[in-house]
């Protein structure tokens, strides 16, 4: 009897530790996708921002290709948050 109960509390604890773990995991990917969102969100207003200085020097086609840039950075650091996010999900 004393053995069996031991033998239950040790899964017991194992079951739970590995639980824990499994929502830090969760957590760290949160973080890590919602890094990515506001690093893509940081870069898309920086080349909006470059936008508007080269439409008031009356620069349109700089402009756009400014906004495409800030646009293409954006997607970029959407793609290294969802990397990490899944690579933390995996760990």
């Amino acid at each position: 009897m004393n053995i069996k109960m031991m033998v239950v509390m040790a899964v017991g604890i194992a079951v739970l530790g590995m639980s824990m773990l499994v929502q830090a995991g969760e957590m760290k990917a949160q973080v890590e996708a919602a890094k990515g969102e506001m690093a893509a969100t940081t870069e898309e207003a920086k080349g909006e921002v470059k936008a508007k200085v080269e439409a008031a020097k009356g620069n349109k086609m700089s402009a756009a290709m400014e906004r495409g840039k800030g646009k293409a950075k954006g997607a970029l650091e959407r793609a290294k948050g969802k990397v990490k996010e899944m690579k933390a999900k995996t760990e």
